[in-house]
């Protein structure tokens, strides 16, 4: 589709802008849009889907779904709303399929497989393991919250409106989320008692 390279900084109102743009017909203005939230969609998208390998398909289909349904956006709200209102929908659906149809694996030791096919020599690499453990064991509707408003930088009431339930009750998924994390953590820390 388009590069992927990270952008500097845009702000919503010049994403929203692009995304009008390119609603009302304006040739290259899907690209800055692209280009702009690419790595929000990303993120959300990996934290969100069961199985990270696919989170890469799922993006691409998120911005297919995006550009082939533009010209209904209509800037009500911000575009990095509507497009990652598009990648959750994007992610249930595949989950969805997923669910309707058996898994089979060749190997009896799948997990093994997994984490040795994990690229290793990345600087943080074991910290943001971690970190991402300790954020995938939050229920569902926290983990959502917490990844949107916390690692997306989302404000809350476009998260509200992506995950359609209430401001508040993304504040309390949010607070919910961080008292368990830093629970998770001190259990994590504390030093294993003598016997």
């Amino acid at each position: 589709m388009f590069p992927t390279q990270r952008q500097p900084a845009v702000t919503e109102d010049e994403v929203t802008a692009w995304a009008l743009g390119a609603a009302a017909g304006e040739v290259d203005a899907f690209e800055h849009v692209f280009r702009a939230l690419h790595h929000d969609v990303r993120r959300y998208v990996t934290a969100l889907a069961d199985d990270s390998q696919a989170a890469e398909d799922l993006v691409q289909e998120t911005f297919l779904r995006a550009v082939t349904t533009v010209h209904l956006f209509q800037g009500r709200g911000s575009a990095r709303a509507w497009m990652l209102t598009i990648a959750r929908r994007t992610v249930v659906d595949s989950l969805r399929r997923a669910a309707s149809r058996p898994r089979l694996a060749d190997t009896s030791d799948w997990q093994y497989v997994a984490e040795c096919s994990q690229p290793r020599d990345l600087p943080g690499f074991d910290e943001g393991i971690a970190l991402m453990a300790l954020v995938d064991a939050l229920p569902d509707d926290r983990r959502e919250a917490f990844v949107l408003t916390q690692l997306l930088d989302m404000p809350y009431d476009d998260a509200a409106r992506t995950t359609a339930c209430p401001v508040g009750t993304i504040r309390s998924r949010v607070s919910r989320a961080r008292t368990a994390l830093c629970a998770m953590l001190d259990d994590r820390t504390e030093p294993a008692l003598a016997c």
